[in-house]
């Protein structure tokens, strides 16, 4: 095991939760735009994560054990839209965007949510850089008794 395999673990995270503060801010500034370049509200974006050198396989995963590439970090795969909460529908007549009966399909961004997932993300954030400064004075302290 490297030494410096906790710096890359705490970073990956880092990147990984930045990348969903992005998509989060991304949402948030969306939240009412009523159509995009497809004619369709704005769907909600979630980013999905993955285990880096993520062994499918049980074999595969034996193998990673011994190998001890297990446990790398984390990486963003991709990012998915919300397809399973609906558009949130209101009547205003006067929208460019009304139907024939005066309603107007809005995305299904909630905004309390996407703060609350903010948070978590911070958070992530924040223990991640908690990780790299401990790793930081743990090396100066052994480097102070090398002395």
């Amino acid at each position: 095991m490297s030494i410096f395999r906790s710096m890359e673990i705490s970073s990956s995270g880092m990147s990984a939760q930045r990348f969903r503060m992005d998509v989060i801010a991304q949402n948030i500034s969306n939240e009412d735009n009523t159509r995009t370049a497809d004619g369709s509200p704005y769907r909600r974006r979630m980013v999905v994560f993955q285990e880096k050198n993520n062994p499918y396989l049980f074999s595969n995963y034996l193998q990673a054990v011994q190998q001890r590439t297990v446990g790398m970090g984390v990486k963003a795969t991709h990012v998915a839209e919300d397809r399973k909460t609906d558009f949130k529908i209101i009547y205003d007549p006067a929208h460019p965007d009304a139907d024939e009966e005066g309603y107007v399909r809005y995305p299904n961004v909630d905004r309390e949510q996407e703060l609350v997932d903010m948070l978590s993300a911070l958070r992530s954030y924040e223990a991640n850089v908690t990780a790299l400064n401990n790793f930081k004075n743990m090396a100066m302290k052994a480097l102070e008794i090398g002395r």
